[in-house]
């Protein structure tokens, strides 16, 4: 793995009577979201945190702090820390395989974090071995262990060189589809409606590239940082134009491209590659400056980890 990325935690890897050590490594990270803290507008200093009883109204040090568990109405069970230490399973490192199955058989709609599964240097054999074997036969792996101080189903499939180890929300933690459902009423489309709504999915489609996706929010945040940084007025929001067809049909076909000539022209630039690495570069540029911003203390500061 690339410097500067630390291991979230060593084990092994094992397969029928086959392990390998292996790390795993964050695959996805928040770290360099712009971020604030709160600040005292009359004095300029980082307001702390405190702690205050519900009750009595005076702070609560953290040693007089304990775990409760609300059995009623503001009355609790309490729950010692050593106790809660306590049911924490022991873990043996070991990301034990229980099943391989089809590629296509788990909803993604269970998919809870990733993270890069890289092999040992010396049990790099054992590793390519399944990773090869799993691509060969359309297959991914369910494995288990503890991790993090909690037992993890994790789903494993391969992904360029390594692997990609996902940890899996439990059932109970996946709301079902049907409660949000139940209210969608029961209609059925076709003739020009759905030929209408075929074409623009033709005219629209495209590829999956990341590097094209724009955090908006992001760098209207690290503008506005530049501004104040520099002293400038602060940057306006683009009106949003509000598309306001009455009818649904008449809706599709400006999409398609379809009504007549002179009623509706749609002179948007289209958004090409090249396009979208310009506005991705200018995000780039953006974050470097509120960078520069935080590490010289006139802006923001990021939250301490």
């Amino acid at each position: 793995m690339a410097s500067g990325h630390r291991a979230q935690w060593k084990g092994f890897l094992r397969f029928g009577e086959v392990s390998c050590g292996v790390a795993l490594y964050t695959a996805a990270s928040t770290s360099e979201r712009i971020t604030f803290n709160t600040i005292n507008a009359k004095t300029g200093n980082r307001v702390n945190r405190v702690f205050i009883d519900s009750e009595t109204e005076e702070r609560v040090e953290r040693e007089a702090q304990t775990k409760g568990f609300e059995i009623d109405n503001g009355q609790y069970i309490i729950i010692d820390p050593e106790e809660v230490a306590a049911t924490i399973p022991e873990s043996n490192k070991t990301l034990e395989v229980q099943a391989f199955i089809p590629c296509n058989e788990i909803d993604d709609i269970f998919f809870d974090k990733p993270y890069y599964l890289t092999p040992d240097k010396m049990n790099a054999d054992a590793f390519v071995a399944l990773r090869e074997a799993m691509k060969n036969s359309n297959v991914v792996a369910i494995a288990r262990a503890v991790l993090f101080r909690r037992v993890r189903t994790v789903l494993i499939r391969p992904h360029g060189k390594g692997l990609i180890a996902t940890t899996l929300n439990y059932d109970y933690e996946v709301r079902s589809s049907k409660k949000a459902f139940e209210k969608m009423p029961k209609l059925k489309i076709e003739g020009e409606m759905l030929d209408l709504a075929k074409h623009i999915i033709s005219t629209k489609r495209g590829e999956f590239d990341p590097a094209t996706f724009e955090d908006r929010y992001e760098a209207a945040l690290a503008e506005l940082v530049k501004a104040k940084l520099e002293g400038k007025a602060l940057p306006k929001p683009k009106k949003v134009e509000i598309s306001k067809p009455n009818d649904l049909l008449a809706a599709l076909r400006e999409s398609a491209g379809l009504l007549k000539a002179g009623t509706v022209s749609d002179n948007k630039p289209k958004r090409t590659a090249a396009n979208a690495n310009k506005g991705a570069g200018r995000e780039r540029a953006a974050r470097g400056v509120a960078s520069k911003a935080a590490s010289s203390g006139a802006a923001p500061r990021r939250k301490a980890s």
